[in-house]
């Protein structure tokens, strides 16, 4: 049996042992994934179990599109091994978040920023973000402002424009997720923008959009005149 070949190999040329002593760059996908996957079952060799994931996915690069229900009909792959595969995709989701931040946005306009936001917000509860930038519209940072359903009664200006004071930014964009798809504005979202703009012209740090997107689609007060 394979795993049994697997134990014949000389110690230093097992993933494990190679991993440590040359790095991880040194192993393919499968091997790195047999090392995640720690052991196959008694008919099927932990190397198996890799490909055929791999296989399901038909590629590394597409591994992030399996669900829980594709892995589990897997032979071999039982709860724990697929709990183990979703995490690694949501900690790798999670890495590439922080390593394509927001300063990568080469030009503010609704498009853009929905492009940059439909993947990074939550896809089941509502998130309130606000982009702030410098006098000559360059981005300087976002910052998550709110979770829940945005009602003009929580998100308050004081906790936008509080962070906008510290980074000196001159210039705002809001943006906030509609989970159910629909990215018309609320009643809330529309006194919400109004406030938010109202004390942008009192304190100087111009509100330019408030954005609501979706997986899909995307709404701009700022492209709809509403700001």
């Amino acid at each position: 049996m394979e795993n049994i070949k697997i134990k014949k190999i000389p110690i230093n040329d097992r993933p494990r042992e190679r991993l440590i002593n040359y790095g991880a760059k040194s192993l393919n996908n499968e091997e790195l994934l047999a090392i995640l996957l720690n052991s196959g079952t008694k008919n099927i060799s932990v190397k198996t179990l890799a490909t055929s994931i791999l296989s399901k996915a038909g590629g590394i690069n597409k591994i992030n599109t399996l669900t829980y229900y594709d892995l589990i009909k897997i032979k071999g792959i039982g709860k724990v091994k697929t709990c183990i595969i979703l995490a690694l995709i949501e900690l790798s989701r999670r890495i590439n978040m922080q390593i394509e931040t927001i300063d990568k946005i080469k030009l503010v306009n609704p498009e853009n920023v929905f492009n940059f936001y439909k993947d990074k917000i939550d896809k089941y509860q509502e998130q309130f973000f606000s982009i702030y930038l410098d006098a000559k519209k360059c981005i300087i940072n976002d910052k998550l402002i709110f979770i829940g359903t945005v009602n003009h009664s929580l998100v308050h200006p004081r906790d936008i424009f509080k962070e906008a004071y510290e980074l000196n930014a001159s210039y705002l964009i809001c943006i906030h997720n509609h989970p159910s798809g629909d990215v018309r504005p609320s009643e809330d979202d529309i006194r919400v923008t109004k406030r938010i703009k109202e004390v942008g012209d009192l304190t100087g740090i111009k509100l330019i959009d408030h954005i609501i997107v979706s997986e899909k689609n995307y709404y701009s007060f700022l492209e709809n005149g509403r700001i």
